[in-house]
């Protein structure tokens, strides 16, 4: 018994600490060799009229996700209350900042209290509105590498200094640290292919159906509506945030694309809310603007830095408090219920 404690404790342990050592590496690569008062010089002028903009385009995300959310259950014979969409919604994304991808199975989980949703069938369609938010940043990465061809090509270099001759001890470490990172993320592969492959094939029929539900909506027009209209905002939450800062407040609508682009590479990292890769992925990604546009790349890194902390604290507050105003908005759900 005490052996079985000892190793459930031991996996729980590993599931947890894995996205903050991910983290960790990731904001120690973000911070490396910068001057952090450079990073605080474009955030003390930050101007606090375009961070709150930025925030309602945040929100208003979150809004229209739970009204389309209501479209793909409806065929499944389910009509659920706006209220427990919202907040079964916020829920999730809250949850993502313990174990990444971990709020997907806690949103689905929620609305079965509330709303007596099976979870196979809610987990397959927000499998579908990952499909479609994959499909999604697939036009960004399309526009961003038409317009800014030359800052894609800088990123990749950026990241990728081993087609570098000049940075040997570069090239050898960051090889190490991507080695490094394969295994990890191989391992919890592993880790979860054996715990679940027992539950996964039933799991994934009701999931199937889920997925499916597309097929059956009949105001698809209403649907791709609120689809465009959930990428607008998070375009305008990214773009908006530029304005904020003195040094990127020139920024064209195209570079506003391209940092949607590397942000949301940085956001699908197994890190804790996307903590440390999204802070690395900006820096590295507004440095190659910088370096296209024949710029200091040293300062677009600084500025990248800067832009990273501000946009992820935005999205961390609203995290944050619409995930802590949903639990006791869905404590409340479930007596009525």
């Amino acid at each position: 018994m005490t052996f079985l404690f000892r190793k459930k404790y031991f996996k729980i342990l590993l599931t947890l600490s894995l996205p903050l050592l991910f983290s960790s590496l990731f904001l120690w690569l973000a911070v490396r060799g910068m001057d952090i008062k450079k990073v605080q010089i474009p955030l003390s002028k930050a101007k606090l009229s375009w961070i709150f903009l930025s925030s309602l385009f945040g929100i208003l995300a979150y809004i229209i996700r739970a009204l389309r959310w209501n479209l793909l259950l409806k065929p499944l014979g389910y009509k659920i209350t706006f209220s427990n969409a919202l907040w079964t919604l916020s829920l999730g994304y809250f949850m993502n900042l313990t174990l990444p991808r971990s709020g997907e199975l806690a949103r689905s989980t929620a609305l079965y209290k509330v709303e007596k949703v099976p979870v196979d069938l809610s987990f397959g369609t927000i499998i579908l509105e990952r499909m479609i938010d994959l499909l999604s940043m697939a036009i960004f990465g399309i526009l961003a590498l038409i317009f800014r061809y030359k800052a894609a090509v800088s990123f990749f270099h950026l990241t990728m200094p081993s087609y570098s001759t000049k940075h040997t001890h570069n090239i050898i470490s960051f090889s190490y640290t991507q080695l490094g990172l394969v295994i990890i993320f191989f391992a919890i592969i592993i880790f979860l292919y054996v715990n679940f492959r027992k539950k996964i094939l039933p799991f994934l029929r009701g999931v199937l159906s889920g997925v499916l539900s597309f097929q059956k909506i009949q105001n698809k027009n209403k649907f791709l509506f609120w689809s465009v209209g959930i990428w607008i905002c998070y375009y305008l939450a990214a773009y908006l945030v530029c304005f904020a800062l003195p040094e990127t407040a020139n920024f064209s609508p195209m570079d506003g694309v391209f940092i949607i682009v590397i942000g949301t590479l940085g956001m699908l990292a197994p890190a804790s809310g996307g903590i440390g890769a999204f802070h690395f992925a900006l820096k590295t990604g507004i440095s190659a603007l910088f370096l296209s546009q024949h710029k200091d790349p040293a300062l677009g890194s600084a500025v990248g830095l800067s832009y990273a902390f501000l946009s992820h604290g935005i999205q961390m507050i609203i995290v944050i408090v619409m995930g802590c105003i949903s639990f006791p908005m869905l404590a409340k759900a479930k007596k009525v219920s």
